[in-house]
């Protein structure tokens, strides 16, 4: 259904609701569709997997769940807020870290958190406290004075993933996180993620092009050209293409998509 009709603002949130509802989703640049049909679910709690080779639409989609795009074309649920109707209760749900950089690197480490943390209305009293925890958390105890153009690229992204988790979203967007990042750097953020997961059931929607990053246990929603080909765990996306890896399975499934 397009939500550029009538405001959609009823609260559809149950006790199960997901993190994230994707509905028929289409969005086109001038007369180019980059997304067509798309329908995705991230429960609660779940580490997903949006996985695509650049220019599958991953980007496209992010900006149309943060509404840097608007929607006209499907209905998008976070929490069970719809993001046309009760878009500031919506987003007030979602943390993001963006493909592109977005610090302050003038400011310090503690400065950026510090800012962020205004910006989203933490009390002062309360954000003390959350700031601390975020830079233990992410191992940047000992840089909160450094200007964050003094972090390596790792730290800096790790940075990056500590804002977005300070207001502590129920749904985390995170597009091509790690890319050009160390093994090391990667394997540290993605821990972190999952532990967030974990600990704290946050829905998380994690976009990259790099198969490694999957594990078994993980929902998987391939994009391919704008289209979902398929949504399910890892597991099932090896065993429905009778393959014996996620790299497998995604070049079985891609490979005669090439319209």
């Amino acid at each position: 259904m397009g939500s550029g009709g009538r405001a959609l603002s009823n609260h559809t949130q149950s006790p199960a609701a997901a993190a994230l509802v994707v509905e028929d989703l289409a969005f086109s640049y001038a007369q180019r569709a980059v997304l067509q049909d798309v329908s995705i679910e991230v429960p609660a709690g779940r580490f997903c997997v949006l996985l695509g080779i650049n220019g599958a639409g991953k980007t496209t989609l992010f900006s149309l769940l943060t509404r840097l795009f608007l929607c006209r074309h499907g209905r998008i649920r976070i929490l069970g807020w719809d993001l046309h109707g009760d878009g500031r209760k919506a987003l007030a749900q979602l943390g993001v870290v963006f493909q592109q950089p977005t610090l302050d690197l003038d400011l310090t480490v503690l400065q950026n958190l510090r800012y962020f943390a205004v910006l989203q209305g933490i009390d002062p009293e309360e954000a003390r406290p959350r700031i601390d925890q975020a830079l233990q958390q992410s191992g940047l105890a000992d840089r909160r004075d450094d200007r964050a153009r003094q972090l390596s690229g790792g730290q800096r992204r790790r940075l990056e993933l500590a804002r977005a988790l300070l207001h502590r979203p129920r749904l985390l967007l995170a597009d091509e996180p790690t890319v050009g990042l160390d093994i090391h750097s990667r394997q540290a953020i993605i821990q972190q993620v999952r532990d967030e997961c974990r600990d704290r059931g946050v829905g998380v929607l994690w976009a990259t092009h790099l198969v490694d990053e999957v594990q078994d246990d993980d929902e998987v929603i391939v994009l391919h050209h704008g289209r979902v080909l398929s949504h399910g765990s890892a597991a099932s996306l090896m065993r429905d293409t009778d393959t014996g890896s996620v790299g497998q399975a995604f070049n079985a499934l891609t490979r005669g998509d090439d319209t």
